[in-house]
């Protein structure tokens, strides 16, 4: 937990949330989505998402647009600006992590390493 809170600290915008930078992400990894697939995977109800969503549109980081085959629906997706900040947030922490993973000697790195499998391994059950 020390570590998210270290990493959290990282981020270029403390005034975006958590939840925003969480949408910010899925957008970035998966491409443009529906407002209710953004939902599920970020594992929240609609309404809320509906709320990150108007908060990332006036931000200017996130853009709507007419759903292509189902004219009830929009999908949204990442703006050139929305875009750039992700990225900067993403270095910021990664360079960090980075100034950190420098610090371990090997042998620390080889453990922490084996450690990100088992983890891994476990989440995926």
């Amino acid at each position: 937990m020390r570590l998210n809170r270290r990493l959290r600290a990282q981020r270029t915008n403390a005034s975006v949330t958590l939840s925003q930078i969480s949408a910010l992400s899925s957008l970035h990894k998966c491409g443009r989505m529906t407002p209710g697939e953004l939902a599920a995977r970020e594992g929240v109800q609609p309404p809320s998402m509906t709320r990150v969503i108007a908060a990332l549109e006036d931000l200017g980081y996130i853009s709507k647009r007419a759903h292509p085959n189902d004219g009830r629906q929009v999908i949204v997706e990442l703006t050139e600006r929305g875009l750039g900040y992700i990225e900067a947030d993403v270095a910021a922490r990664e360079a960090w992590l980075d100034a950190r993973l420098s610090e371990l000697d090997e042998s620390e790195r080889e453990l922490l390493s084996r450690a990100a499998e088992i983890i891994d391994r476990m989440a995926g059950q």
